[in-house]
């Protein structure tokens, strides 16, 4: 029985479901909108509900929480043999796909006078290959 497990498990195993969440949430922080299933669509917004809601005390700790969540993206290779200024460049480039970066600098202010309710799923019909619900998961700034 499954009482008071929360949760759904997506078909997969917990590391593989977790690293998919993961990449949803940071695509909807980056591109505010994506087009999933119904099923990672619910559970990918538990996540990002959360992170929004922590974006918006802009401290250092609620930064170090979401950077659990959303990992920094890592250096390219080329870094170590690049000359000074093309590491800078590459470390700007970086900074600048950073999710983390953009939820609290971007995101955190635009839902401040909101309490919850950060995200909106509209359905937008059914995949032809598998007949699967597809939804579009949004960020609902209104």
């Amino acid at each position: 029985m499954r009482h008071r497990v929360g949760g759904r498990k997506l078909d997969l195993p917990s590391d593989q479901r977790m690293a998919l969440l993961r990449g949803l949430v940071r695509s909807l922080i980056m591109y505010e909108a994506i087009e999933t299933t119904e099923p990672r669509a619910k559970e990918a917004r538990v996540i990002a509900e959360k992170l929004i809601t922590l974006s918006k005390q802009n401290t250092l700790h609620a930064r170090r929480q979401a950077r659990k969540v959303l990992p920094a993206a890592r250096m390219p290779k080329a870094m170590l043999t690049a000359s000074g200024k093309a590491q800078k460049q590459m470390r700007e480039q970086v900074q600048a796909n950073d999710p983390v970066k953009r939820l609290f600098d971007v995101i955190g202010p635009k839902f401040a006078d909101k309490d919850s309710g950060f995200t909106r799923i509209t359905r937008i019909g059914f995949r032809r290959g598998d007949a699967a619900p597809v939804v579009k998961l949004e960020l609902a700034v209104d």
